[in-house]
Formats: structure tokens, C-alpha cells, sequence
């Protein structure tokens, strides 16, 4: 038996304002090791800061191409989408601006795509490079609310994400071109713009993956390290963030009717707009949080606090037309770029606005 074809490989990092937090990510970067054939591209969107700088002066020694690429239209779904149209590897690894690969990351995300011609991408851990020490509040052992900070740990043993209904995380996924050639890019309307909170561009490309059949596997060594900044690690912070999950989250099942957990929102009941079953979530989360601070569980009593701003913001965003947004996206048949400026084809039946 022959072995499997070596992949070629392009890493997607979309920065905005962190100049100094960039450049330890790129120096990670130069020291990877390789064989394969594999480049950088970088897409600037919109930074005041000295990012061109940064990236000018490492390109010319860098082992590998590094492209820089300026995107104006704020909004990381912009500029995923820009940076997509510039990949040339046959998988896309897709990280942030402020993390920390390891030497075999490539080559361990790749490996199981190498291995596997059924599996269409790979996703592996993100450990924390903590800029102040974690509140008393944040529990540390278990991951209910690590996405929060972009850390993620599903253990030391691979699996089929599908099989346990799980995702990887943004700043650590690689992706087979030929998946993003079928079901295009990021959606326009998700994905943070500037400082806003608004997320999910990840979780809406995913189950747009999944209804073409798509399957991923979670790779341990496939690590990188995220820095959390202090500034992240208070109360004020996860409330936003899990409000704006909610609206994010709200307009993702109304693109595509099916919720996380599978349930359809074309047949659930409503209750003023907003299915019903986000107000038993609100009220669970509510008298388990009052019984988690009757326990002095401060960590119980975060936990729900955050599934309650969580229903909050979805509620919200059903109650906003503008935020929302129940409309599908276009579906077009699929040109030679493979769409990937906007939303691709073969993904689902157009879907019409959701009613109770």
C-alpha cells in the first residue's frame, strides 16, 4: 500500500489591533517544523496599530511565504472571507492573533486528514496563557464556560466531533479546501466587528458542514496556547459575552431551523415570539443559580448566571427583526471560486422566516 499523499497547508490569521500579541504568534510560527509545503496568510482588518509594520518586518526572513493582506470592511467574517480567496493549501489551518503553536501542530492536523480521506477537518486544544490569575468564580476543572475565553479541552483520546456533538474552536481548526469549496465561506452577518461581542461565524459554518455531510475529527497534539487577557477574567466580560452568545446563537437557528441539539424550530411552541423551551432554560438557570448561592457554590452560581444572560440575549435578538435575522441566505449555484466571498451553495433548502 502507498503511502497517503503529504497535504500542502496555508494558516488564516485575521488580526485587529495586536500588533505586539501578533508578532509572538508569528515567531511561533518560524518555528514549526515541516516538510510539507505550507504558507501564511495574514489579513489586517482595519488596525490603527503598527500591524503593517510587524508584518513587513518578519515577511522578509521569514522559512515560509507570509502575505499580508489588507481587508477595510470591518468584521472577522470579512476578513476570513477575504483571506480564503488567498489559500492556496489543500488544508486551510485557521488560528488567532494571539496564541502560540506548537512545533508539530501542522503536521499533527493534518496527519488524521492524511490518514482518513473521509474526514474533513481536525480541531485540537487550546490551553490558556493566563494574564492574571483566575477568579475564585471561574471553575478551571470543567469547561462549562471556557469558550468564553477560546479555551478548549476535550482530553488526551481522538473522536468524531459528529459523534459527540462537539466543535472546534476558531483559533484551532483546520479545514480541507474542498469543504470550503462546496459549502463557501463565513457568513457576513456573524463574527465579531471591532469590539463587538457578536460571534458564531464558526458554528454556523459547521452546521452548514454537517447538513453536506461533513465530519471532523479532535486531534490531541494538535495544540496551541491562547492568551487571556486580565481583562477577560471578570463578571462584566462573561456577561456580554454570553449575552451576545445568545443573539448569535438566535440567529443561527433561525438560518437553519435546527437547534444545537437538534430540536426544529419549525415545530417547537412559542411563547411571544421566542420558543418556549429558552423561557424553561431562563427559569431552571434562575432557581439553580438562587440554589447554587444558597450552597456558597460560587462556581455553580456563575454557571447558571451565564445560561441566564445567555437566554437573555436570545430572547432579545428573537424580539429584534434587525438583530435576528430570521431570512436564509441566498443560495446560489456555485462558481469556479467556490463563493467563498459570501454564503456558498449545497448547504440546505432556502429556509423561510421562522413562526411560532
Amino acid at each position: 500500500m502507498s503511502a497517503p499523499r503529504q497535504l500542502s497547508a496555508s494558516v488564516l490569521i485575521c488580526t485587529f489591533n495586536r500588533a505586539a500579541l501578533l508578532r509572538e504568534t508569528l515567531e511561533s510560527l518560524r518555528n514549526v517544523s515541516s516538510t510539507r509545503s505550507w504558507s501564511i496568510v495574514l489579513v489586517d482588518n482595519n488596525s490603527t496599530d503598527h500591524t503593517a509594520a510587524v508584518v513587513g518586518e518578519l515577511a522578509s526572513s521569514f522559512p515560509v511565504p507570509l502575505e499580508y493582506v489588507f481587508e477595510s470592511r470591518q468584521g472577522k467574517s470579512y476578513a476570513l472571507n477575504t483571506g480564503l480567496q488567498r489559500c492556496a493549501g489543500d488544508v486551510i489551518f485557521f488560528t488567532d492573533d494571539d496564541v502560540r503553536v506548537s512545533a508539530d501542530w501542522l503536521d499533527a492536523g493534518c496527519a488524521a486528514l492524511e490518514n482518513r480521506d473521509d474526514l474533513d477537518y481536525t480541531g485540537g486544544p487550546v490551553r490558556p496563557l493566563w494574564g492574571a490569575a483566575p477568579p475564585a468564580w471561574l471553575d478551571t476543572t470543567r469547561g462549562h464556560l471556557w469558550g468564553t475565553l477560546a479555551i478548549l479541552d476535550y482530553g488526551a483520546v481522538p473522536f468524531v466531533f459528529e459523534e459527540r456533538h462537539r466543535v472546534p474552536l476558531g483559533a484551532n481548526m483546520a479545514v480541507r479546501r474542498r469543504l470550503i469549496e462546496r459549502i463557501g465561506g463565513f457568513h457576513p452577518k456573524l463574527g465579531r466587528r471591532g469590539r463587538s461581542l457578536m460571534g458564531q461565524e464558526q458554528g454556523e459554518f459547521f452546521a452548514r458542514g454537517r447538513a453536506a455531510g461533513a465530519r471532523g475529527c479532535y486531534v490531541p497534539g494538535m495544540e496551541v496556547h491562547h492568551h487571556v487577557a486580565a481583562a477577560r477574567l471578570t463578571k462584566g466580560y462573561f456577561r456580554r459575552w454570553w449575552f451576545w452568545k445568545g443573539v448569535s446563537r438566535a440567529r443561527v437557528d433561525a438560518m437553519h431551523r435546527w437547534t444545537e441539539l437538534g430540536l426544529d424550530l419549525y415545530t417547537v411552541p412559542y411563547v411571544a415570539r421566542v420558543p418556549r423551551f429558552i423561557f424553561g432554560c431562563l427559569v431552571r438557570a434562575m432557581l439553580r443559580g438562587a440554589a447554587a448561592l444558597l450552597r456558597a457554590d460560587w462556581q455553580g452560581a456563575a454557571r447558571h448566571e451565564m445560561q441566564c444572560c445567555y437566554a437573555f440575549g436570545y430572547i432579545w435578538a428573537c424580539w429584534c427583526v434587525e438583530v435576528s435575522c430570521p431570512e436564509a441566505p441566498q443560495l446560489r449555484p456555485r462558481q469556479q471560486t467556490a463563493a467563498v466571498a459570501g454564503i456558498a451553495p449545497n448547504s440546505s433548502p432556502e429556509e423561510e422566516p421562522l413562526s411560532p
